[in-house]
């Protein structure tokens, strides 16, 4: 198999070819996580010729051009899992394992085939950004053999963006493990299967968190390892947060009384209102994805020399772009035209279902009834429910909301091509 995919990415000519590999592979139910960045890099080409030709049928055709487009501006596609990752031994290993697993409904299958086919969640975007705020800061007083002229980011930089891509794909990973209590699966063969389905994630993630540890400790910038290392902390914080089933899967929390009662603080224009569910849901995505981007965007200004004021706006900047990705990430599954299947499980603590029990908790009855495993819920007569009432218009003005935070921080650099792209990805993402 691996022979097959060097011979096809000798030649990144040929985009049919591999895109065919990647799907041919797919149909053969061999997802491999290593096939990520191979799938998206000719996958982004080919949309950006769809734009300049024939319009593509693609659902998302704005933001794979500013996608596409940004990456130019900062040389190349920005993702670790380059060939050197993807012809290392271990990673040929978990390839070759992850084919026993089909059949098996282990969730590290669907893990995988999240990373290799959902183009808005995928991680390399993520390293992007980091390059893209890296460019559109500068740099001061570095040496010469440290910059990369040809993209305008410092070799440093360029490594914690791959350093962030890692952390984050790990964490992904580790999250498909199963919770094997005594009694969940009774056939051995099941149990056997899913056992062996957990080594896999527990080992993969390993390695992968290993070497972002491995490539931060190479910058040899004990504050950068410190920052870095509170992401990690809050990426494992935020798997602990509110009410939990008996797989980790999160449920929203009922209001506590005492702070309904509470007095609301007075509303601010422009602004949504500190509620309950507001604040859960925030303190909940800061954890899980604002505080790494955020904390990756610092970082890569301290390795440029900056103070510590435009250290901070880098770290607004990338927590409120998060949190503006993942207020359309929740909407997805309620937008007409998207690939969502009606009655599959999406996330009970989404915004849309999180501002909907704010103004009808009668829900949580039907929410409740997932506190052994999510899968009892009835996720048809949740997503009409949810449909109908105010949490979606909530969504949206709370995506617009954190949009326009970020596009404010962007003001205080300099106009240049890496602003540009920057304020490209925040309006495409409004599209999505």
């Amino acid at each position: 198999m691996f022979s097959k995919l060097v011979r096809c990415s000798s030649s990144f000519k040929n985009v049919k070819t591999v895109e065919a590999f990647v799907r041919s592979s797919a149909s053969e139910k061999c997802l491999t996580v290593c096939c990520v960045n191979l799938k998206r890099d000719f996958s982004v080409s080919r949309s950006t010729a769809s734009v300049s030709g024939n319009p593509s049928h693609s659902q998302r055709p704005d933001w794979n051009r500013a996608v596409s487009e940004a990456e130019k501006i900062v040389g190349y596609p920005t993702s670790f899992l380059s060939l050197r990752w993807l012809l290392s031994d271990e990673i040929a290993n978990v390839a070759l394992h992850l084919r026993k697993l089909v059949g098996s409904n282990h969730p590290l299958l669907k893990t995988a085939k999240s990373l290799l086919y959902n183009g808005r969640n995928n991680m390399q975007a993520w390293g992007l950004i980091v390059l893209l705020i890296s460019k559109a800061a500068g740099h001061l007083n570095v040496e010469e053999m440290e910059e990369d002229k040809a993209a305008g980011v410092l070799h440093s930089q360029r490594a914690l963006a791959e350093v962030t891509e890692m952390i984050r794909t790990s964490h992904l990973v580790h999250k498909g493990l199963v919770n094997i209590y005594p009694g969940l699966y009774p056939e051995p063969g099941v149990l056997n299967d899913m056992t062996f389905g957990n080594k896999i994630a527990l080992l993969s993630g390993d390695y992968l968190l290993g070497n972002s540890c491995a490539e931060l400790a190479s910058l040899r910038n004990q504050d950068l390892v410190e920052l870095m290392s509170s992401a990690v902390r809050d990426l494992a914080e935020g798997e602990f947060l509110g009410r939990r089933d008996l797989q980790n899967n999160p449920l929203p929390s009922r209001p506590d009384p005492a702070v309904m009662q509470a007095p609301s603080p007075p509303p601010v224009p422009g602004r949504l209102p500190r509620t309950p569910a507001l604040l859960e849901w925030t303190h909940r995505n800061v954890l899980s994805a604002g505080s790494l981007l955020g904390k990756s965007c610092q970082g890569t200004l301290k390795l440029a020399g900056h103070g510590t004021e435009l250290q901070e706006q880098g770290y607004k900047f990338g927590k409120h772009l998060a949190l503006a990705w993942q207020a359309c990430l929740d909407l997805e599954p309620f937008t007409s035209g998207s690939h969502y299947t009606l009655g599959t499980a999406f996330n009970l603590t989404s915004a849309p279902v999180m501002f909907h029990l704010e103004h009808d908790p009668s829900l949580f009855d039907e929410i409740d009834k997932g506190i052994e495993s999510v899968h009892d819920v009835d996720y048809t007569k949740v997503h009409s429910i949810v449909s109908k009432g105010k949490g979606l218009a909530l969504t949206k003005q709370l995506q617009k909301e954190h949009s326009r935070k970020a596009m404010e921080v962007l003001e205080v650099f300099q106009e240049s091509d890496a602003r540009t792209a920057l304020s490209n990805i925040i309006v495409a993402m409004g599209e999505l």
